[in-house]
């Protein structure tokens, strides 16, 4: 049995705003300190779309490497790296699509939605229609058995655990297979191999899920046995072959409640964000400028909150006290629309402004954000030329 450990990554597209921080910073800020994490900047991936265009692409990344500290992401607590640096990423993607299926790439929900979205883009290539079997790879190589995604996101990561369970029926079947798993079962001792066996037999012929959960807890209570026999014996109680690619689960993530600043939902394309670690006066301005409930032409107008951007924003800043007040205060026309943004531009700045803290010795000195990803890199890359070399093995590529 695998390590639990979480996989995530974004692509350096550009600033980085408040929608990407409820949406997913935070979220990552809330896993690492309860799994192993990796979070890496998706570089390659931003090609896909901006491949005529490239030359931006490094300055985003290091931008949103420090909007990603910034926002809290501990480098003492996750992995941080980027794609790019890490190559066992390609080789396992140009492996993996020796064996894929074209249509499956082709039936991925996200592909024709795309396409769609960015009709004003050539995205007839290769590197467009593959690009969910890279972010496969990029999963696989780790053996991440959690991903965080939207629930727009859980078909890829279905598709992942498709390609997992190929490769692993494809090439999981070694020669010898039951053989070196029989004498795997000898190394556990008598009576937890007498165990095992049980469970085995439990779960194969009488579909017993607990003898399942059973089996797999005594492998990993097994500490005499070498990485290739616990995963011999992963597959031999699963009735399967040898696990080398681990097909991972999903960590469904709530969808961003963060509006733009005109009701829509934040985006760079629709002009309506504020960014991280934006400065003091053009955030409040921004807010104090916000579009309201259009029934309130005049001050003495009642309005009705649930028609307005700001008691999104509300929503997700105020306490139950400050809500009350706005509510009551806006229905009666009691307070105005400057006074109703005053304790949301107070928060929001407040936010910001630790933000900001956190990000200014990074900014001071940016060899430390270069030696934070190098270290992250060497880390990551550790743990993908692990799995590669047990990929090649399987696919006879290993020479040795």
């Amino acid at each position: 049995m695998f390590a639990e450990r979480v996989l995530s990554g974004m692509r350096p597209t550009g600033r980085l705003h408040l929608g990407h921080y409820h949406g997913v910073l935070k979220n990552w800020v809330k896993l690492q300190a309860e799994y192993p994490c990796l979070f890496f900047v998706a570089d390659w991936h931003a090609l896909t779309t901006d491949y005529d265009n490239p030359k931006g692409i490094e300055n985003s990344v290091w931008d949103m490497v420090v909007d990603w500290l910034a926002a809290g992401v501990d480098p003492s607590q996750a992995t941080i790296f980027i794609q790019s640096r890490v190559p066992e990423h390609a080789e396992l993607h140009l492996l993996m699509s020796m064996m894929t299926p074209l249509g499956w790439l082709e039936r991925v929900p996200t592909y024709k939605d795309q396409q769609e979205k960015l009709a004003s883009k050539d995205l007839s290539t290769y590197g467009f229609l593959g690009y969910p079997l890279l972010m496969s790879a990029d999963i696989l190589i780790y053996r991440a058995d959690k991903v965080p995604v939207g629930e727009d996101q859980l078909p890829h990561v279905e598709f992942t655990r498709e390609l997992a369970r190929r490769f692993n029926h494809m090439y999981g079947r070694e020669p010898g297979f039951e053989e070196k798993a029989r004498e795997a079962i000898k190394k556990l001792g008598s009576k937890r191999a007498r165990l095992y066996e049980e469970f085995r037999t439990r779960f194969q012929q009488n579909g017993d899920d607990e003898g399942l959960a059973l089996g797999k807890a005594l492998l990993e209570e097994a500490q005499s046995l070498s990485h290739g026999d616990r995963e011999r014996l992963y597959g031999y109680l699963e009735g399967g072959g040898k696990m080398i690619l681990v097909e991972p689960g999903a960590l469904l993530t709530e969808a961003s409640r963060m509006p733009g600043l005109d009701g829509q939902k934040m985006s760079k394309s629709y002009g309506n964000t504020i960014f991280l670690r934006e400065e003091a006066e053009p955030l409040a301005k921004k807010i104090r400028t916000m579009q309201t409930d259009p029934a309130r032409v005049r001050r003495t107008d009642a309005g009705d909150p649930e028609r307005c951007p700001v008691w999104q924003f509300h929503v997700l800043y105020s306490d139950e006290t400050t809500r009350n007040w706005v509510t009551q205060g806006c229905k009666s026309a009691g307070i105005g629309c400057l006074e109703c943004k005053q304790p949301v531009i107070e928060a929001v700045l407040k936010e910001q402004e630790a933000m900001r803290e956190r990000a200014q010795p990074y900014l001071d000195d940016p060899s430390l954000v270069r030696s934070i990803v190098a270290d992250g890199c060497d880390k990551a890359r550790k743990l993908a030329q692990e799995t590669m070399r047990e990929v090649r093995d399987a696919m006879g590529l290993s020479y040795s």
